[in-house]
């Protein structure tokens, strides 16, 4: 069985965008949530893409979101030099474990959607599912 049988979506399909499908799903991933929603936009009949484009907003607008969240509450724990030199190291961890995080997912969201394959990321896919 090939590869796109298993995914359930054919590589070869043409888009709105005039891109083959599995390269307009695979560059809804590229710039995270941002290029997820000018897919999105841009992309009205082909629901494959359309759920890459939403499942890109989800998990990177989350991620961005986490972020944000972390630095703020970093600024504010970090106020004094007692509890910076206790809480600055885990901070710095939690923040690195995050964009590694990040960009392993993001290097595999690419990657497999452009081989055709069709990645879902728990409770991303699920939301991703409802936008579509």
């Amino acid at each position: 069985m090939s590869t796109t049988a298993e995914s359930g979506h054919a590589s070869g399909q043409e888009t709105e965008t005039g891109l083959d499908e599995n390269v307009a799903a695979a560059l809804a991933y590229v710039l995270g949530w941002l290029s997820g929603i000018v897919l999105y936009l841009l992309e009205s009949e082909n629901e494959c893409v359309r759920f890459h484009a939403a499942q890109s907003i989800v998990v990177f607008g989350a991620i961005f979101i986490a972020g944000m969240v972390l630095n703020v509450t970093q600024a504010f724990a970090l106020f004094g030099n007692v509890t910076r030199a206790l809480l600055g190291p885990i901070f710095a961890l939690l923040t690195l474990g995050l964009w590694l995080g990040a960009l392993v997912l993001w290097l595999y969201l690419i990657i497999r959607t452009y081989q055709g394959e069709n990645p879902r990321i728990p409770v991303a896919a699920d939301i991703a599912d409802d936008l579509v």
